[in-house]
């Protein structure tokens, strides 16, 4: 069985978050993890797509993140959509907390490991973009891209 190459730099960024919702304030959180997940992290097998946050008796959770099994794993392999939770000082919890009203969310916005290889994830408090804001952002994009042509 061949190794899979295993990267020094990681950044999994949810692609789909920009498009879905407009980001009001960011955070950078630790993420507790195992062993196995951290070396899947490393071999950049993460999906953020469908992943969000919550509270849980004030506490910060992240749902539906999914970290494939680490293929050199054995019996101590870790379930792939397990809770895991979003590290945080208490003080930013209660900011973050209290922030939260009807119509916002945290969703992921990207994964990483920083320069002492410890795995963070940019969290973002965001609302949910209406269809004509949707269509307002493909506009502009189309409109950007047609004025850099015209430059060339």
């Amino acid at each position: 069985m061949a190794k899979e190459k295993i990267e020094k730099i990681v950044n999994i960024k949810n692609k789909r978050a920009s498009f879905e919702y407009q980001f009001l304030d960011t955070y950078v959180t630790g993420i507790m993890l195992t062993g196995t997940e951290i070396k899947s992290i490393r071999q950049q097998k993460v999906n953020l797509q469908d992943a969000y946050c919550y509270f849980h008796e004030n506490e910060l959770f992240i749902k539906n993140m999914n970290i494939s099994k680490y293929s050199e794993g054995t019996y101590y392999n870790h379930d792939p959509l397990r809770e895991r939770k979003l590290l945080m000082k208490k003080n930013e919890l209660r900011k973050l907390e209290n922030k939260l009203d009807d119509g916002l969310t945290i969703v992921p916005l990207r994964l990483f490991i920083n320069d002492r290889g410890l795995a963070k994830m940019e969290i973002a408090l965001a609302r949910g973009k209406k269809l004509y804001d949707k269509r307002e952002d493909i506009k502009s994009r189309d409109v950007s891209r047609e004025m850099a042509r015209e430059r060339y």
